[in-house]
């Protein structure tokens, strides 16, 4: 079973999905199931360099009191699933673009979901600038890949046309907010939502394949 994961790497939800579908998955350690990350950009228009985060905020929840209510309920979640949420500690909304390109880098050494990991940690928990190629080539590092080459990589354009495509095909299935499921390529699932929830939609799916399987 395939389950692309598609998520932009500054959304809180999709941090707090990640967790919930690990959890799922764990549930499940004899199916063969695996995870693609697939980009999704909130926020593609943004400079190159990012915008400070209180500007990008008041424009996005129109004033400090929509802006606490929203942080509180991710709050919630996040304690729920071992995550410390610091959105005090973000001062720049990045520009998403690079971080996907260093998940697909991370790929050809099958480091994806680590970095990931490692890339939310970066930015809601310890509050770095997650477009800076600097902050970028520290992650790769930190997780066995060489850091000069990852610069090299995040300088160049490889890789900028297969993240827009595949924002784009998400786009063109209807995927109109993140985090989304796509199992198969068949069967969605929209939201952070639950692992009781994923499961079932996890053992509809296998249910079904194995139905036709041997229809």
């Amino acid at each position: 079973m395939r389950i692309e994961y598609v998520f932009d790497t500054v959304c809180p939800w999709c941090y707090v999905g990640k967790r919930r579908l690990e959890r799922a998955l764990a549930q499940r350690p004899n199916a063969r199931i695996t995870v693609q990350w697939r980009p999704f950009l909130l926020n593609p228009d943004l400079p190159a360099d990012g915008v400070d985060r209180q500007v990008y905020l008041d424009r996005k929840f129109g004033g400090p009191g929509r802006v606490q209510r929203v942080h509180a309920a991710v709050l919630a979640a996040g304690q729920a699933e071992g995550i410390a949420f610091d959105f005090d500690a973000i001062t720049r909304t990045p520009n998403t673009l690079a971080s996907h390109r260093l998940i697909r880098l991370a790929a050809t050494v099958s480091r994806e979901s680590e970095v990931v990991e490692a890339l939310y940690r970066a930015y809601f928990i310890h509050g770095l600038d997650i477009g800076d190629h600097t902050v970028l080539a520290d992650i790769a590092a930190g997780h066995g890949m060489d850091s000069e080459a990852t610069r090299a990589y995040l300088r160049s354009d490889e890789d900028v046309a297969a993240v827009l495509n595949d924002n784009a095909r998400a786009h063109r299935l209807g995927v109109n907010g993140v985090p989304c499921l796509i199992i198969d390529g068949s069967y969605a699932l929209a939201g952070a939502q639950e692992p009781d929830i994923l499961l079932r939609l996890i053992d509809i799916v296998r249910e079904s394949e194995a139905e036709a399987a041997f229809s």
